[in-house]
């Protein structure tokens, strides 16, 4: 699957742990079965929400090889590589290429803020060293390093950098991009409280984090809003904010693990250092939750805009 379109929605998908902080391997099946079942156009594993700084090796490979079982070729699997040398960042890649990873979704140099050039340097590299598609993370808030549309230009030469997930949060860069690159970059939104705007002016997918939780009403979303069901997306969205607003927290693993805690798509468990959360953080987001479970939407009928 190397032609894959780099659109819908992609879960940024968690890794599922028991109360002693091992591999819930079940519950993470269970949790990619009904992502499957919702009608999601990809799955992106070992990302923030994976908890994949915490992961061993060995487990990386286990939940490659789970995932490409259970997606039986249906969907894309994207491998999230995020690493701090080049060489091991190329060592990885090639590793989940290996392993059948049909894509990579490719971060800047952990801990060292590079400057452009090495930004670019790292990125053509890893590029180089697989075959399958990246989609560049471009994440300046969190990560510190912005791909400006210059740097792009000079990845636009490398055919197999063909995507980019936008959590700039500036939804006018959209346009920037498409306005100056056309469709060379499929765009993805990386943030979920905007991603029905980013729909708006033109991105390609979603890579989304609530969809852990809410699978249905994540795909709901982006195919009322290719659809132009403007009214539909909106009454949607309106519901889902307060939900959506819980990705854009330092504590984004807990608030989303909670979640599918509460509508019985995972554990609820972090893996150390992260802990539970609890007192005046636990209760606020328990009541987000409670409260739009209790106006959860009914009889969405997207699926018949699906592809």
């Amino acid at each position: 699957m190397k032609n894959f379109k780099w659109e819908g929605v992609m879960p940024a998908i968690t890794t599922q742990f028991d109360r002693n902080g091992d591999l819930a391997l079940e519950a993470f099946i269970n949790n990619l079965n009904e992502q499957i079942k919702a009608g999601v156009h990809g799955i992106i594993l070992g990302g923030t929400l994976g908890e994949a700084s915490t992961l061993m090796e060995s487990e990386k490979k286990l939940l490659i090889e789970a995932t490409r079982q259970q997606v039986a070729g249906k969907i894309p699997v994207i491998v999230n590589i995020a690493e701090q040398s080049t060489a091991e960042a190329i060592r990885l890649a090639q590793q989940a290429e290996s392993l059948g990873a049909n894509g990579l979704m490719l971060l800047p140099p952990m801990r060292y803020k590079a400057t452009d050039d090495e930004t670019v340097a790292y990125f053509i590299s890893v590029s180089q060293a697989v075959s399958i598609p990246i989609m560049i993370y471009n994440n300046p808030i969190d990560y510190k390093i912005e791909v400006t549309l210059e740097m792009f230009d000079s990845l636009s030469k490398y055919e197999n950098i063909n995507a980019v997930k936008e959590s700039t949060r500036d939804v006018t860069n959209i346009t920037r991009m498409i306005n100056r690159f056309g469709d060379r970059f499929s765009i993805l939104c990386g943030v979920d409280t905007i991603a029905m705007e980013c729909l708006l002016m033109g991105a390609n997918g979603w890579v989304a984090g609530l969809v852990d939780a809410f699978p249905e009403e994540t795909v709901a979303l982006y195919s009322y809003c290719k659809a132009g069901e403007w009214e539909k997306a909106k009454s949607l969205f309106r519901w889902f904010l307060p939900l959506l607003e819980l990705d854009i927290s330092p504590q984004l693993v807990q608030n989303i693990k909670m979640c599918e805690k509460a509508t019985g798509m995972g554990t609820g468990y972090v893996r150390k250092p992260r802990l539970p959360l609890k007192g005046i953080a636990y209760k606020r987001v328990e009541k987000i939750i409670k409260d739009c479970l209790a106006t959860r939407p009914t009889k969405l009928d997207y699926k018949k805009y699906l592809l």
